[in-house]
């Protein structure tokens, strides 16, 4: 069931994504330098948000064993913070999620360390293009499966891999809520394609692979790798849809997102 959030959920939502906002701009970017290992920044995105008030919405979430998700080059989603030190030339794809108020915010932004390839730089821009055509397209009277199909389509121009295994969702209460929101137009739509209404909420997140979209999970039970080796990237958002159009709750005050 989508459940709808009140204008009222809505502002405390975007509390929630103000400190996932903050903790990118304000923690993580800085940190991402070479030599820092992803503990590091794990560790310092805990203080921060628990400096805030903010719940770690990972932490224990059926058994992971970190404060957030950093996924190093061809680590998709789900990579442990550890030991592993930034080096330069590195992707770095940071997942973060909050409850502040009852409410949930999730967002992943990825990093480049120092100079990274062209490739890398491609499969990075390509995946922010296709989140923004997917926050462009979360609107009022829209299918879900338009949103979908639009992100599927800028990822699919590049040529680039397209991971169908690991979706988006609907955002509230709960970290993951209905509906699933795939990044390509599969066979769901045959059976499930809701209009947008305004109160939905979605996390929006495209993960994007240099060369195929196949996946594997590391023996850590966790860590997901593309299957080739090949670098990746992974963009979110949690957007609400509103009468005026699609509103980020995940960025920091005074933070404005364009791609």
């Amino acid at each position: 069931m989508i459940q709808l959030k009140s204008p009222r959920e809505i502002e405390l939502m975007a509390r929630a994504g103000e400190i996932v906002g903050r903790t990118h701009l304000e923690v993580v970017r800085p940190l991402i330098e070479a030599g820092v290992t992803t503990r590091r920044i794990d560790e310092a995105i805990r203080d921060f948000v628990r400096s805030e008030g903010g719940e770690l919405l990972f932490l224990n979430y059926h058994g992971f064993p970190a404060h957030s998700c950093i996924s190093v080059n061809e680590e998709v989603v789900h990579g442990i913070p550890g030991d592993r030190a930034l080096v330069s030339g590195d992707l770095v794809s940071v997942d973060i999620g909050v409850r502040k108020e009852g409410f949930c915010g999730d967002s992943a932004r990825t990093y480049e360390v120092g100079e990274v390839s062209p490739e890398a730089r491609h499969v990075f821009e390509t995946c922010m293009r296709s989140l923004a055509a997917g926050i462009e397209m979360a609107r009022p009277g829209v299918r879900l499966s338009e949103l979908c199909g639009a992100i599927e389509r800028v990822i699919r121009a590049e040529k680039l891999g397209l991971v169908e295994k690991y979706v988006g969702h609907g955002i509230g209460r709960e970290m993951h809520e209905d509906p699933q929101v795939p990044n390509f137009v599969g066979p769901l739509f045959g059976r499930f394609d809701p209009e947008l209404r305004a109160g939905m909420v979605l996390a929006i997140e495209p993960m994007v692979n240099a060369g195929t979209g196949d996946v594997r999970t590391l023996s850590d039970g966790w860590t997901v790798v593309t299957t080739d080796g090949g670098v990746s990237s992974h963009c979110e958002h949690t957007v609400a849809i509103t009468p005026e159009g699609p509103r980020i709750l995940t960025l920091a005050p005074g933070e404005t997102w364009a791609y």
